[in-house]
């Protein structure tokens, strides 16, 4: 026999003999029943006054259904980690404990373990068998040779140290508790002495809040007790962060501060009052320090003593030539803001954008997002120069080092005027007409009525802000003015808040006696760790997860977003592969098509937040647990990944708007069409859907918003009055896919395809051939 075919040959022996042993016990079983049955039936026979009928006798086949044996999963490979000894065998041992009829013979345990040695392990068992060693005689020598051969030494030592360097420093305390309960297992101390280690390594402010509260005798009780203090110290905090989020501002500001130039005093005065800073409160300043927070800007990494913000001194060197520019400290408005349509032109092309007129700014502005999104072409300026705030001090971006190509912008029906745009960062409005371009232009404008006009030229349209005080200046942009009475419905806040319980609440209902799923932890990358330290932070403060003690744990990862970003998602899939499926269906997206055919008008929504807008029901959230360095968590509000969450979202928009659906409006899970022959009924249409979801609670995005057009992408489609046709972008990646390179790839690609068949002639004989 070769020597490489010794392991496939001893593992079919013995597979060969579990199944033999099996067989003997099932067949010893059976005959013990049925000689039990015989006696039962002689004893009946014979008793006095018994005439009914004896039981029927069991069948074999029932009676070996009833001693089948559960199935146990064999551990992983054991590959020689030291570290993973213990593990193993304890894995090994659990298994044969269960099964106890297959692994009733040392023979069979003995050779169960070497096939599930691997590396070098496995070369060293196949010596032993090779060689009929006198380890392999019995389960107890041989087990003493492999604890002899891979057991850690130093477990003991290393657990010991690693218990006295542990330190829960700024981690959750129930970070600690985890990491500390897994040393202490293979440290092999006493309650006592791990009681003492434990407070050893608590953090300073747990430590003086156990102080005062009393040490509990026990180690779990101490536990106990310190997770309940930490979750209240965190709640603490996020309360404190909350209330200063929501402090009234306007008790300081009543209008958006806007950048004066320093070179030019005797330019007239803007037409907002500026921010004049206030003192910070005493819970302000706590807060800060607590988190180390600059005392000056609020701002994370430096001391007030370098703050970038701070004003520089009066007697300093003079300062570099600065000019002027609206800032987005406060995002609301008040009604003495004048905003005017423009056209902006260049090569071939042509975007919409609406600007402010602002005589204390010095130049024209431009947002950079703004600039970017729209494809305005950005050059870098000859020569950069630095901005300044009326309090003095210079904005965190820094000086202005980028422009726009000169673009020709129209104004009203007649005006035209070419501007070059500084390009800044964020500012409450997307663009700002400053004082050269009103020296240079000398519009008449009515300050009453806001009407801007340019000679014999009829008034120029603008927007009076009276009419959307409510919404932020992007929300005006975006929203038309017929619907900005139904402000609530596009504001980020409400869709930041916790949502009420509904009939509608996605349950989590598990199959009976599953076994529940703990995923480990997924390493991930310095970026990647910044960003889920802020979605935890973001999502505790607005109530949308809390922390947890849940038995379940699904890791957490991310994938890149379009613009760059970082999205973070938690694997459910072993969740789900326990979780009862709700069958409630998606709508077919061709039967959407047909609904459309006949409408002239278009508005789509795209709602805020979607699976967050509707609660996790009670007493499932802890199925919906996820773990992370940071912590253990579970959600309040449906999260992304769940089996069951588009189906829960559907039927719960499907009943909202039961009674107009596919009469004017379609929905596939987020996205939202409405759609009408005529402008005016379009209108009407639209205010019932923005009524229901202002009603129910919901929130659309209004920069995704697509409101009164004769053409829109939905769904993968381009839609127009009696057309529906292949979004480009769609058909340009079906032209470059790469070759696949194997049948999965095929796969792929011919699913991709599928999607459009409808729109390829004789689709089926052109694929079939990929299909052999």
């Amino acid at each position: 026999m070769e020597p490489a075919s010794i392991p496939d040959t001893l593992a079919l022996i013995t597979n060969q003999l579990s199944n033999l042993t099996h067989s003997i016990v099932d067949l010893q079983n059976n005959q013990a029943a049925i000689q039990n049955h015989l006696s039962r039936l002689d004893q009946a026979q014979g008793a006095e006054g018994i005439t009914e009928p004896p039981a029927e006798a069991p069948s074999v086949t029932e009676i070996s259904a009833t001693s089948h044996e559960p199935y146990v999963s064999p551990p992983n490979k054991f590959d020689g980690d030291r570290k993973q000894f213990r593990v193993f065998i304890t894995s090994c041992q659990i298994m044969f404990s269960i099964q106890r009829k297959t692994y009733a013979s040392d023979f069979v345990k003995i050779r169960t373990v070497i096939s599930l040695l691997t590396g070098k392990p496995q070369v060293w068992a196949h010596h032993l068998l090779r060689t009929a060693h006198p380890s392999l005689r019995t389960w107890n020598t041989f087990y003493n040779a492999l604890e002899a051969m891979y057991e850690d030494p130093n477990r003991l030592a290393s657990a010991a140290q690693a218990l006295e360097l542990l330190k829960q420093g700024k981690d959750d305390v129930e970070d600690y508790i985890t990491e500390f309960k897994h040393l202490a297992l293979d440290s092999e101390w006493n309650e006592p002495a791990l009681l003492a280690q434990f407070r050893k390594g608590l953090s300073e402010v747990l430590k003086d809040e156990l102080a005062r509260t009393g040490i509990p005798s026990s180690l779990e009780a101490t536990m106990t007790l310190c997770t309940q203090i930490d979750r209240r110290l965190r709640e603490r905090r996020a309360e404190r962060s909350a209330s200063h989020v929501h402090t009234p501002v306007k008790r300081y500001m009543q209008t958006p501060p806007v950048i004066t130039s320093t070179t030019s005093p005797s330019e007239e005065e803007p037409m907002q009052i500026g921010v004049v800073r206030g003192p910070l409160t005493e819970n302000e300043k706590s807060r800060r320090r607590s988190l180390g927070l600059c005392m000056y800007c609020g701002r994370p990494g430096h001391q007030v003593r370098e703050c970038r913000a701070k004003p520089p001194s009066r007697s300093g060197e003079p300062a570099q030539p600065t000019t002027s520019v609206a800032t987005h400290d406060l995002c609301t408005v008040t009604p003495s803001h004048i905003i005017v349509s423009l056209l902006l032109q260049w090569d071939q092309c042509a975007v919409p954008l609406r600007a402010m007129i602002d005589s204390g700014a010095s130049g024209c502005f431009v947002d950079e997002k703004i600039a970017v999104s729209l494809g305005i072409p950005i050059v870098p300026k000859s020569h950069s120069y630095a901005i300044q705030l009326l309090d003095g001090s210079s904005p965190i971006s820094g000086p202005i080092v980028k422009e726009t190509r000169p673009l020709l912008v129209s104004l009203g029906t007649t005006h035209r005027d070419t501007i070059v745009f500084d390009v800044v960062t964020s500012p409450v409005f997307p663009a700002v007409l400053g004082l050269n371009w009103l020296r240079r232009n000398n519009p008449s404008i009515d300050w009453s009525s806001g009407a801007v006009s340019f000679g014999t030229e009829t008034n120029i349209p603008t927007t009076d802000l009276h009419t959307c005080k409510n919404l932020t200046i992007a929300m005006c942009l975006e929203v038309p003015e017929p619907y900005q009475a139904f402000s609530h419905v596009f504001e980020k806040k409400g869709a930041d808040t916790l949502p009420p319980h509904r009939p509608y609440d996605c349950p989590v209902d598990l199959l009976p006696g599953a076994p529940i799923p703990y995923g480990r932890l997924y390493p991930l990358s310095e970026p990647e760790l910044l960003v889920l330290k802020d979605y935890i932070d973001d999502n505790l403060q607005k109530g949308f997860i809390r922390p947890s003690t849940s038995p379940a744990g699904a890791p957490i990862f991310f994938v890149g977003k379009k613009d760059g970003g970082l999205r973070p998602c938690v694997d459910y899939r072993a969740m789900n592969a326990i979780t009862i499926k709700d069958k409630y269906p998606l709508p077919l997206i061709s039967e959407l098509m047909d609904r459309l055919r006949s409408a002239n008008i278009f508005t789509k929504l795209d709602l805020r937040g979607a699976y967050n807008l509707i609660r996790v029901k009670s007493g499932d959230e802890w199925k919906t647990a996820f773990r992370s360095r940071y912590g253990h968590y579970e959600y309040m509000v449906m999260p992304y990944g769940l089996c069951n969450a588009p189906a829960t979202f559907q039927r719960f928009l499907n009943d909202v708007f039961r009674d107009i659906l596919d009469s004017y409006i379609v929905i596939y899970l987020d996205d939202i069409l409405i759609y009408s022959q005529d402008l005016e009924t379009h209108r009407k249409h639209v205010k019932t859907v923005l009524r229901r979801l202002q009603e129910q609670r919901l929130y659309a995005k209004a920069e995704k918003c697509i409101f009164d057009t004769d053409k829109v992408e939905f769904l993968g489609f381009i839609i127009s009055p009696g057309n529906i046709r292949m979004d480009p972008s769609k058909t340009e990646a079906v032209a470059t896919w790469p070759v696949p390179a194997n049948k999965k790839g095929v796969q792929s690609f011919i699913g991709f395809c599928n999607f459009y068949r409808k729109f390829i002639r004789n689709f089926s004989t052109i694929i079939r051939p990929l299909t052999r």
